[in-house]
């Protein structure tokens, strides 16, 4: 089991790193009262499996003071329960800058005058949480793209690097450009095999269909091309901290071209090593 307790500052931005970290196939808890973590943690150890990643977020929110939250650390500890905590932190100018960008309140307005006073008693009660975690990452930088990169890096410790998923789609152009594509390519320069009855009812995954396309050296030169392309790219995405990415090619109708280069993009990058899943949006249209 994978169980990360994500805690810190308010407005550091521990409910990001719990929507990043729910992208990455954590099942995610907030704000939970400090007494149940020992029972939480106790019934997901119990679970079949189901919940092998959890993430679990708290803070002065919660309920309980501080020496309440070790106290429930401790009990993980006395359980066996493996788990991490990360400590989301940011810079008192970054935190005050965020909070009048939002107007919300401090949890702890009611407390100091200020929200400069709320801070920093939320940061001196804090310093023992702090001090036990396994990781501190300070937001005070990090754009939004930048923060879900250093935790796929973060959470990937110890199970191997979490994988990027890819999708590679097939489609239409007479049928609308796919909204969930992120890159989009055009093949309609390439040989059509409308055009040949015999190849007419066929699609892109028949062999027929799939050497026409890529006779003469046009379709294997431009999927060459797509190949250095796309595998240039997909490295820098995850850099960026993008955990899924839809590559969409398209041909007239989505039922010979796009699904031939489609399909062949898709197994070359598996070949590759990536997690590759393959759809073809138009091909059972008539």
């Amino acid at each position: 089991m994978d169980f990360i307790i994500v805690t810190g500052m308010s407005g550091a931005g521990k409910s990001k790193a719990a929507s990043f970290l729910e992208d990455m196939g954590f099942f995610c808890v907030d704000n939970l009262p400090v007494p149940l973590i020992p029972k939480f943690a106790e019934l997901v150890m119990a679970g079949t499996g189901e919940y092998d990643r959890v993430a679990l977020v708290t803070d002065i929110r919660s309920g309980g003071n501080v020496e309440g939250l070790a106290a429930a650390l401790d009990a993980l500890n006395a359980a066996h329960c493996a788990h991490r905590i990360f400590f989301m932190d940011a810079s008192d100018q970054t935190i005050i800058k965020r909070y009048k960008e939002t107007r919300r309140s401090h949890p702890l307005a009611e407390e100091r005058d200020t929200l400069e006073g709320a801070i920093a008693l939320e940061r001196q009660m804090l310093t023992p949480l702090r001090e036990r975690a396994d990781t501190v990452v300070d937001t005070s930088n990090l754009s939004t793209s930048k923060l879900k990169g250093e935790l796929r890096r973060l959470a990937g410790q110890g199970r191997g690097d979490v994988p990027m998923e890819v999708q590679v789609s097939s489609f239409g152009f007479k049928y609308g450009l796919p909204m969930e594509a992120d890159l989009v390519f055009d093949v309609r320069f390439l040989p059509n095999p409308f055009y040949v009855p015999e190849l007419r009812p066929l699609t892109g995954l028949d062999s027929g269909v799939r050497d026409y396309v890529f006779s003469g050296g046009q379709g294997e030169d431009f999927l060459h091309r797509l190949e250095e392309f796309v595998t240039y790219l997909l490295p820098r995405y995850v850099d960026e901290g993008k955990t899924s990415l839809v590559i969409s090619v398209g041909c007239t109708g989505g039922h010979h071209r796009s699904v031939a280069i489609a399909h062949a993009l898709a197994q070359r990058l598996r070949e590759k090593s990536w997690q590759v899943s393959e759809q073809h949006r138009d091909m059972g249209r008539s």
